[in-house]
């Protein structure tokens, strides 16, 4: 017979696109903004680095080769995401053992103290190579927090949304990563307003990191208040030995090896575009001539608002018709629309604020189910360790990796092949949304 927290765990796990069996105490408001608030942080903090990247390359990376400097700083943004599974599990393991609250706390700590470090990092005039070495290695840092603090919130959404409300309240959660992003455009806006390009490579730059720290005390203080998720009290409450439980956890990741691999390819897609769509568009409008990196930066604004709307929208929708046919809608319409939404943006038919809304418009249902859609596969003893490695792998090795590759492409006079990339990431992560398997059920 299944124990307590087995039971709980198979009757969680209902498959994307069905009714959900079960769902969090209460309406699970104020556990909402816990996670939606350090989405905010999470992605504030991550991203500043990427905008901020073409103006401290020059000041961080030693040497007299500007495009060598820029693509040393975007590979410490790769960087941080390829160490990112290692924290899925070190802090993901801690978040199955000690709590989802625990594991959000701990996240959130050292993100926020990365950041702090990162504001007052000597410069290679000062300390030499150093300086790009201890950047990288405080980056690293930042990406093992962050590979446990998305699974964790995910897995910590999905316990305690009200059950017909699950993937608005994921669409809503994963907002907060998009609000960290308008936060940020709107943050590097006004430093290239007030100080200009000069300033802001001239030092300015650090006040982006200090905002970044501070964002994360305060994130600290609203999770604080949070409870932790009733699912998975009820999951630790088993008397079962520790031997016991080990021997289960390896037989659950046994039986959820193939929704590992379809999170991993589904994710590829998902991730490619958003980085595409957010993180390098103003460099890529910058680089086909369309607009300058400020103009570029600040066109970004209501793009991201609209994403918002439009994710809540989306969440609404597959809370009403089924998860599973949202995402594939949405990864289907990227594989289409992605190469002629950009080459008629490059031919000037489209303007750049058109076609990153349209970009993000279709990128919208995936990444605001994804939370959910994805958690809910795997069991409460596992759940934030077996969706976290998959999840976190693929963003390191194709979100994370994309600006760089993206700009090595634009500087071998390849630039045109990028909406191509991100095309094909989701024509094969539309093919990974078949590979999905219904959990057991007891």
């Amino acid at each position: 017979m299944a124990d307590v927290g087995s039971v709980s765990a198979q009757a969680s796990a209902a498959p994307p696109g069905t009714k959900e069996a079960g769902g969090g105490g209460g309406n699970g408001r104020r556990e909402l903004l816990a996670a939606t608030v350090g989405g905010v942080v999470e992605s504030f903090d991550w991203t500043i680095y990427a905008v901020l990247a073409p103006y401290f390359a020059s000041e961080m990376f030693p040497g007299d080769d500007p495009v060598a400097k820029l693509l040393g700083a975007y590979l410490g943004f790769a960087v941080g995401f390829l160490v990112r599974p290692f924290g899925s599990y070190v802090i993901g393991r801690i978040s199955d053992r000690r709590g989802r609250r625990f594991g959000l706390m701990l996240s959130m700590g050292l993100i926020s103290a990365a950041s702090f470090l990162l504001a007052a990092l000597p410069t290679a005039g000062q300390i030499g190579v150093l300086a790009p070495v201890l950047l990288v290695a405080i980056r690293m840092v930042q990406g093992l927090s962050m590979g446990g603090e998305n699974p964790s919130v995910a897995a910590y959404v999905t316990e305690t949304a009200p059950k017909r409300l699950r993937f608005l309240y994921s669409g809503i959660s994963y907002s907060g990563i998009i609000l960290g992003n308008i936060l940020c455009f709107g943050a590097l806006t006004v430093m290239l307003t007030v100080l200009g390009e000069d300033g802001v490579a001239d030092g300015g730059w650090r006040i982006g990191f200090v905002v970044a720290g501070l964002m994360g005390l305060l994130s600290l203080w609203v999770r604080r208040t949070a409870q932790e998720s009733e699912e998975f009290t009820a999951g630790s409450e088993d008397s079962t030995s520790a031997a016991a439980a080990a021997a289960e956890r390896r037989s659950l990741f046994r039986a959820s090896a193939r929704n590992m691999v379809a999170v991993f390819l589904t994710t590829l897609g998902i991730t490619v575009s958003y980085y595409f769509g957010t993180t390098y568009m103003p460099q890529y409008a910058e680089r086909l001539g369309l607009s300058s990196g400020a103009e570029g930066t600040a066109a970004m604004l209501v793009p991201l608002a609209l994403l918002i709307v439009a994710m809540a929208a989306f969440g609404v929708l597959a809370d009403r018709v089924g998860s599973t046919r949202t995402v594939r809608t949405g990864l289907g319409l990227l594989a289409v629309c992605t190469v002629p939404v950009f080459q008629a943006m490059e031919a000037g038919v489209l303007p750049v604020w058109l076609a990153t809304i349209l970009h993000l418009f279709c990128l919208a249902a995936p990444l605001a189910l994804f939370n959910v859609f994805f958690a809910r596969l795997f069991p409460v003893q596992i759940r934030v360790v077996a969706m976290g490695l998959p999840f976190t792998a693929a963003v390191g090795l194709f979100g994370g990796t994309f600006p760089m590759v993206a700009e090595a492409l634009a500087g071998a006079g390849h630039i045109a092949l990028v909406p191509w990339l991100a095309a094909a990431a989701c024509v094969v992560s539309f093919g990974a949304t078949f590979l999905i398997r219904r959990p057991a059920q007891s």
